[in-house]
């Protein structure tokens, strides 16, 4: 009996592949049977990450910026023309539009998960970081509606929802980035689990998405917070 969450021979896109929770899905993905299409602006980052891949992920680094339209379309055609298809898209950089470049691949060939990154921020107010936030509330809004346009087919749309990750922005974030440093124990003291989260608990739902698993899973925001939200 094949096991459904596997990915064996499915086409994985993954962006912000060179940040933590991007290299840590692209591991999981890979692990569990994905060929990976890697792409990011920072390219020896980029090659950093796809370098703890195994050969069986292929991997071509793809250096793009996903503000940039036409580097959006670059990484989609580099990674048809390689591979034929794209089964899996991550779009964990950034949201371009209305998916717009990726989304009709996977129409045409009628199957297909979207996995974009949100947070919890998209979920609950965030005071000063108000732009961020406004963000990630249009992340979320972007998702359910674009599994509305897939519904019927055989295309699902879904985001996570991190909470406080250990990750170089959450560190960014304690340092002060711009006003007084906020203490560690402070930010832990939010989070009911008492603990930062990993990027690799990211991963896993992201893998579990994109699997045959969730294939009655369309419109979800997962999150990933430690209970944050739960109050």
């Amino acid at each position: 009996m094949p096991d459904s969450i596997r990915l064996d021979g499915k086409v994985a896109v993954v962006t912000g592949a060179a940040g933590v929770i991007g290299a840590a899905t692209m591991r999981l993905l890979a692990a569990r049977g994905a060929r990976i299409v890697a792409v990011d602006r920072r390219e020896q980052d980029l090659k950093t990450a796809i370098a703890e891949l195994p050969p069986s992920a292929e991997a071509p680094a793809v250096g793009a910026d996903v503000t940039h339209e036409n580097e959006v379309r670059s990484y989609v055609r580099a990674a048809t023309d390689r591979f034929g298809s794209i089964d899996v898209f991550y779009n964990n950089a950034g949201v371009e539009g209305e998916i717009k470049h990726v989304l009709p691949v996977m129409l045409t060939a009628n199957k297909g998960s979207i996995i974009n990154t949100a947070s919890i921020a998209g979920l609950i107010g965030s005071p000063q970081i108000a732009v961020y936030s406004a963000s990630k509330h249009a992340a979320i809004g972007l998702t359910k509606s674009a599994a509305w346009e897939a519904a019927g087919t055989n295309v699902r749309v879904n985001c996570v929802c991190p909470g406080m990750i250990d990750s170089r922005m959450l560190s960014a974030i304690i340092e002060g980035r711009g006003g007084p440093p906020t203490p560690h124990d402070s930010v832990v003291e939010r989070i009911p689990a008492r603990r930062l989260g990993q990027a690799s608990k990211v991963a896993s739902i992201v893998a579990f998405l994109a699997s045959d698993e969730a294939s009655y899973v369309s419109g979800a925001a997962y999150t990933v917070d430690g209970g944050r939200t739960a109050g």
